[in-house]
């Protein structure tokens, strides 16, 4: 049986960064009146880029939260764009943000069908209950992750603190599917 190698998609990046200090959040709006800050309804201020695509979360706590970058990379480089906009606006910024990936989504094609009932009964830490979601949900021990597995050989791995992390997991999973003869080839 031929081994397909995985592909991978790494589809959202998710960082926290803290400055250290509080924000003027109305002064930001001030500054850039393109942001969306509504207090009433949520306390942050998103700020959106363009380039990297990503949505910053800015509250007035200076804690900042963003999504949508596609790798490490792009998120360390999205927020620290941010905080030089607030910068060139005006406000005045302190120390070197602390950055940290909260989360790291990807998806992933394995190229084969995978007997999820099967797999319920021959992987650990395993949740199928297809009646309510198509998927199976497995939750790998080591690296600390979440796999959505479905019949078609598509994943979904959540959970990830680092992309090597989702690469490792696809592929320790990709070659337990196979030992075990749960995945098929057509």
């Amino acid at each position: 049986m031929p081994r397909v190698n995985a592909t991978i998609n790494i589809e959202n990046v998710v960082a926290s960064a803290t400055l250290n200090q509080r924000v003027d959040l109305n002064a930001v709006v001030k500054g850039y009146p393109g942001v969306e800050y509504r207090p009433e309804q949520f306390p942050g201020l998103v700020f959106r880029l363009k380039r990297p695509k990503t949505a910053t979360l800015i509250f007035n706590s200076g804690k900042m939260v963003c999504t949508g970058a596609k790798s490490e990379k792009e998120a360390r480089r999205a927020v620290m764009r941010v905080i030089k906009e607030l910068k060139k606006s005006g406000i005045i910024i302190i120390s070197k943000p602390e950055l940290k990936i909260q989360n790291i989504v990807a998806s992933a094609s394995l190229g084969g069908m995978i007997d999820l009932e099967k797999a319920t009964y021959t992987l650990e830490k395993t949740m199928y209950e297809p009646e309510q979601f198509p998927g199976l949900i497995y939750r790998m021990k080591e690296p600390k992750v979440v796999i959505l597995l479905f019949a078609s050989g598509k994943l979904v791995c959540t959970g990830a603190k680092r992309e090597q992390d989702v690469f490792e997991a696809v592929g320790k999973l990709h070659k337990e599917l196979e030992e075990k003869e749960l995945i098929f080839y057509e």
